[in-house]
């Protein structure tokens, strides 16, 4: 077993209709379909898209890190 790790980080946008964790859930799972050993995410940024004075969509800009294979 490896004592350190190197990891990537990339950028992401989730959206969802129903909440701000739904779109992190949104971005996470989809993004998990083609990264392999992804570990963590911070939130760099939330906002939103207002229809008819109410929240449309809810937007999550993440930075997900994943585990280099073999690191």
């Amino acid at each position: 077993m490896s004592d350190h790790h190197v990891y990537k980080k990339v950028e992401l946008v989730g959206s969802s209709k129903k909440s701000i964790e739904d779109a992190i859930e949104n971005a996470l799972t989809t993004a998990s379909e083609s990264l392999e050993l992804t570990e963590w995410f911070e939130v760099t940024e939330t906002r939103g898209h207002i229809v008819d004075g109410k929240v449309g969509h809810y937007q999550v800009c993440l930075k997900v890190g994943f585990r280099i294979s073999g690191s």
